[in-house]
């Protein structure tokens, strides 16, 4: 793989939802992570909210994200477990128009280094929401950092290369549809 720069970075602007029935801004951890991740990658925070799990306010708030133009990413963390109350694979998976299985798949394999088999019990996703680019992380600081830094941070780096997510944003907004 070629280690040459591809080209100038691209800030981006980043929608953070928290998918948690405990977490308040004072004891969200992975929340500020993801914010903090971003900042000093020089991308933007443009919104950030915490909810409770449940599926259609979830589902109601990124759509809200997706629809704004000024949107080009959705981050969220939590409720990718296997509880009752882990909802948001339900709550998100409706609005993707085409899913990136490659992101769990990875996830899941660079988690097993750290955590072992319990990496299974994580259902990580993404894809992209008409013209938005969305990741779904678990609600542990330890995952949020794990997705973070060895995949989202790169692939929002219009730098990396030899191809990333950021560098293909303007293709997912403009190219037309197969007719």
């Amino acid at each position: 793989m070629s280690k040459k720069s591809k080209g100038p970075f691209v800030p981006l602007n980043v929608a953070v939802l928290t998918v948690s029935d405990t977490r308040t801004r004072q004891n969200d951890t992975s929340g500020d992570l993801i914010q903090e991740l971003l900042g000093a990658a020089g991308h933007k925070v443009a919104a950030r909210q915490i909810l409770k799990d449940d599926i259609e306010s979830v589902r109601a708030q990124v759509r809200v994200w997706i629809t704004d133009k000024n949107i080009n990413v959705v981050i969220t963390t939590g409720g990718t477990g296997l509880t009752k109350r882990d909802i948001t694979p339900e709550a998100l998976t409706p609005l993707i128009t085409k899913p990136i299985p490659g992101f769990g798949e990875l996830f899941r394999w660079l988690s097993y280094e750290e955590i072992g088999t319990s990496t299974i019990e994580s259902r990580a996703f993404a894809g992209v929401c008409e013209d938005t680019l969305l990741f779904c992380l678990p609600g542990s600081t330890g995952a949020c950092h794990t997705g973070m830094e060895k995949i989202i941070l790169l692939q929002l780096n219009a730098t990396t290369p030899p191809c990333n997510l950021a560098e293909m944003l303007p293709r997912i907004h403009h190219d037309p549809s197969p007719q």
